[in-house]
């Protein structure tokens, strides 16, 4: 059988494999690290497929169309996201008009929405994927005549939807052979805020805390934390070097995972184990900011951890509180002088818009962010997706400015699509802009950007974000 996994094209630079899927202001492209564990699913169970990034190609639908015609292909895997998925499912009934493939569609999307994307398809979509999608993907390809015998699917049926039980999630992560990452170019991929070039690296999936807003734990991969052992881990981190050899002279790994520090013991497992086999790496990781523990970091700097990424998300603790954070102002302060007296950099991402935001908040979380003294920060939106708590309640409370799908972005750009009584939609938009400006557009903070450029990989990731942000801004 032929097999396409295709990341389908949709604007220029859109990154589909984030949680808010889209055209970042930072222009960040990451590599379709879910597709890429499941095209190695099947390759472990005998097939051959081909896994394509057409945005990373920079190919349009003419090019999707194209690859159709040519291939043939017996099955193609899509992804979905909420802002493309229109043009997802335009991209289905190109596969379908130019070859007879059966077209299986993963993703977050249609993982929540499943019924409602399979009508809208109208047969161009034969299975819906729901959540965690390695080995339904693999069984869907394998079993396409009996359908009704596997779990985790809706398909479509005489002009019905079918939703088949739900599938449980896999147990022993350590038997997922490693992303297939030889389909890929990984030098096309970028984020200004890490080294060039940067791999991910998911060494558990889940997440045990439940904030209302997030939207792989509530849709895709639940709110247990599965963990692969450190063993594991390392192996795939000497994998990727061995494809991918820049990674260890400029590069850094991230580990992708919700929250790497929230198993203290076992981060310092991955760290020690790290060392053990001397492997002189970078790399950052997710974390939390009630999981600071001086010790921690300390070995994982040693092992060669550069920065941590924590979603700080608001600096007022009412709504911290609102969005079932868990965290008060006070972890946040203490977590970044830990991370600093270790020798960590710290990125923190924070959120305007949630449930009670106001322009006092607003600023308030701006003030917050500034006085924390971060290394880099983001701000975004508060984005509802569908299958998250945050989205019933947007909804319930009619604070959904559109439920067009198409208009869940500006062009492509990010872009609220909550509406408050208290903050509207462009105003929220307008505190982003404010707080990007006030941290990034400080003089100060440009000399030091500058001077602590450390090699030829990290000056050309700084010159290519800024050019990024500053295009971003001189659209405004």
């Amino acid at each position: 059988m032929k097999i396409l996994v295709i990341n389908e094209p949709y604007v220029r630079d859109f990154c589909r494999t984030q949680r808010w899927a889209a055209r970042t202001r930072g222009r960040v492209l990451r590599a379709p690290d879910w597709l890429a564990y499941a095209t190695a699913v099947l390759e472990k169970y005998g097939h051959k497929p081909k896994l394509i990034d057409m945005v990373a190609n920079n190919q349009n639908k003419e090019d999707l169309r194209i690859l159709a015609r040519k291939e043939k292909p017996d099955f193609v895997v899509l992804d979905s996201t909420t802002p493309s998925i229109y043009s997802d499912i335009e991209c289905a009934h190109i596969v379908k008009n130019e070859s007879a493939a059966k077209v299986i569609m993963v993703g977050p999307h249609i993982s929540a929405l499943a019924e409602e994307t399979l009508i809208l398809a109208k047969g161009a979509v034969d299975v819906a994927c729901i959540g965690e999608y390695d080995y339904t993907v693999k069984d869907t390809v394998e079993q396409f005549n009996a359908l009704e015998g596997i779990n985790g699917i809706a398909y479509y049926k005489e002009g019905r939807v079918v939703t088949n039980p739900p599938r449980p999630f896999i147990e022993n992560l350590d038997e997922l052979p490693f992303p297939a990452w030889q389909h890929l170019d990984l030098m096309r991929y970028f984020d200004g805020g890490k080294l060039y070039p940067y791999i991910d690296i998911i060494s558990g999936r889940g997440c045990p805390n439940r904030c209302i807003f997030c939207l792989w734990p509530q849709v895709m991969y639940g709110t247990r934390y599965r963990l692969r052992s450190p063993v594991n881990v390392v192996d795939e981190i000497e994998y990727d070097i061995r494809l991918c050899p820049s990674v260890l002279r400029t590069g850094e790994f991230f580990f992708e995972d919700d929250t790497f520090t929230v198993n203290r013991d076992r981060a310092i497992q991955i760290s020690e184990e790290i060392m053990r086999r001397n492997l002189k790496i970078t790399f950052s990781v997710n974390a939390r900011a009630d999981n600071a523990d001086l010790e921690m970091f300390r070995v994982m700097k040693k092992a060669g951890c550069r920065e941590l990424l924590v979603g700080f998300e608001s600096g007022n603790q009412r709504i911290l509180d609102t969005v079932n954070k868990n965290i008060t102002l006070e972890q946040s302060r203490q977590f970044v002088n830990y991370a600093k007296a270790a020798g960590l950099k710290v990125h923190g991402c924070f959120v305007i818009g949630f449930p009670g935001e106001n322009e006092i908040t607003a600023q308030e979380t701006i003030n917050f962010a500034l006085s924390l003294n971060l290394t880099t920060l983001q701000f975004s939106a508060a984005v509802p997706f569908p299958g998250t708590l945050l989205y019933d309640l947007c909804k319930k409370e009619g604070w959904l400015k559109t439920q067009n799908w198409a208009k869940w972005l500006d062009a492509g750009e990010q872009s609220g699509v909550v509406e408050t009584p208290y903050l509207s939609t462009e105003k929220i938009n307008y505190y982003i802009d404010q707080g990007l400006k006030k941290f990034y557009l400080r003089p100060a903070y440009i000399v030091k950007f500058l001077l602590q450029t450390k090699s030829s990989g990290d000056l050309y990731r700084k010159f290519r974000g800024a050019r990024n942000f500053f295009s971003y801004l001189l659209h405004k």
